[in-house]
Formats: C-alpha cells, structure tokens, sequence
C-alpha cells in the first residue's frame, strides 16, 4: 500500500480537504490551515472557487465537448463529487484515471472507484515529476483508450512544482501522447491579485516544507503553447463559465488561482 501516513507533518492535500470542510485531516493540517487562514481570511473562498471550477470545467468537457476519457493529475483526497461522478452523470460510460503520490489519497481511493457499471475509473500511485511512470502504468493503458480524445486534469498542483522540476515540460510530456481533440484543463496559483495575503500564506507552506511557485499570467499561458484556448481564456478561475450556483459573493482580490480549458489541435 505504498508508504506510511506522516501524521506528525502537515500535507498541501489535507490542509486542503480541512479548509473545504472535509474530514480526512490531522492535528498538524489543521494547525496549517489555522495559520494560513489568519493570514489571509479569503483562503477557504479561494479554495472553493477552485473546487467549483473543476466541477465546471469537467461538466463543460463532458457535455459541451463530448469528452468520454479522464486523466486528473494530483486528484488530492475524494470530495464528491469527483470527477467520474460529474463525467459519468453526462456520460455513463465515462472513464477516469486518478493520479496521486499521497499515500492516504491512496487509503482512501475506494472512494475514487466507484464507478457507473458502464463506465470505468483506476488509480495509480505516481509523482507527476515522472511522467513516464504514469503513462506506462498497465492501469492507464487498461483504462483509456489514447487513440481517442482525453481530458488531462491538472488542478491546483503546480504552484507546488519548483522552476527545477519544469512543470510546462512536465504538462507537456503528459500532453504529448494524447490525440488530437484532446483538451487540457488547469488551475495555476498566483499572488498577481493579492500579493501580499497570497505572499503570507505562500510563507506558511514554505514554513512546513512546501514551498510555492506562483505564476503571472504571461507565465500562466506557457502550459497552453499551441493549444486552443476555449472561451474565455486564461481567467481567475471564478471567471471561468459561471454557472450563478454559489451563493458567496467573489471578489477578484479573494481568488489566487488562474483556470483555463485548451483543445489540442
């Protein structure tokens, strides 16, 4: 089952799942998430304007562009619904392959697998620094089939990837195999809207072992070379096709994150 929880150490995936109301957290996430959101009270509107713009992009991918085929990169732990059950509501034979490195992601990953019977859904245990390792994984290969269209999910993760380990490259090694009318969704963490709150938090993380890359947006545009982006554009990710269901008000200054959805020519 991989490696053993560190309990003792906070996690980016279950400060997370804390800040968004989950249940799957420690003493020391929540003491993180504590700290963080002292320093900038928006955090948890921030996260779940994220969590909300996954579930729009992913319902747009499957109903409005016809995708059937699902690769979600740093899937974090389950919070419903995740990404088969809003494919698999579109499209009951929607398939889904997780992706995560988080031993409890892993303990709790049934909850990832309960797929519609005519559907499909796999993990895999991989770091996406090791692209290789996730698209030679006998499960990915059992699951999608690359000579049709797929869905590459990079939600909320790369503002954890160091300029060293080349997060565009990474993203585009992953991109590479998959055919065209394939699409690329991500979200991408920045301080351009409120640098300082954003900067305290980043300083936080960076406290506990995590330090953050955050992006501009002509930094954000790198992933998408060459792609086309779906309107409209690389927005903050509240921006992104509002569906008028939260029930906050969203100010720009609340929201660190950029999203966007590409198709692959």
């Amino acid at each position: 089952m991989g490696q053993d929880i560190d309990t003792g150490s906070a996690h980016s995936a279950r400060i997370y799942d804390y800040i968004i109301g989950g249940k799957d957290h420690y003493p020391a996430d929540r003491e993180a998430g504590d700290a963080m959101c002292r320093e900038w009270p928006a955090l948890p509107v921030h996260m779940r304007a994220n969590r909300d713009f996954m579930n729009r992009a992913v319902r747009h991918l499957a109903e409005e562009a016809g995708i059937r085929q699902f690769l979600d990169i740093g899937t974090g732990i389950p919070t419903s619904p995740n990404i088969h059950e809003i494919a698999q509501s579109a499209s009951p034979g929607a398939r889904v392959v997780y992706v995560d490195n988080d031993p409890l992601v892993l303990r709790l990953s049934q909850g990832l697998l309960n797929s519609t019977p005519e559907g499909r859904t796999a993990y895999i245990e991989a770091d996406m620094r090791d692209p290789a390792s996730i698209l030679h994984a006998p499960e990915l290969r059992a699951t999608l089939d690359l000579t049709q269209p797929v869905a590459l999910t990079v939600i909320a993760i790369v503002h954890f990837m160091m300029d060293e380990d080349d997060a565009v490259g990474i993203v585009r090694r992953l991109l590479d195999p998959l055919p065209s009318g394939s699409y690329l969704a991500m979200s991408i963490g920045t301080a351009e809207f409120a640098p300082e709150e954003v900067g305290r938090v980043a300083r936080e993380y960076a406290a506990r072992g995590m330090p953050m890359r955050l992006r501009t947006l002509a930094e954000a545009r790198e992933f998408f070379a060459g792609l086309d982006l779906v309107e409209p554009g690389i927005v903050q990710v509240h921006k992104w096709h509002p569906d008028g269901a939260g029930t906050e008000v969203v100010r720009d200054a609340d929201i660190a994150m950029y999203g966007a959805v590409a198709r692959k020519p």
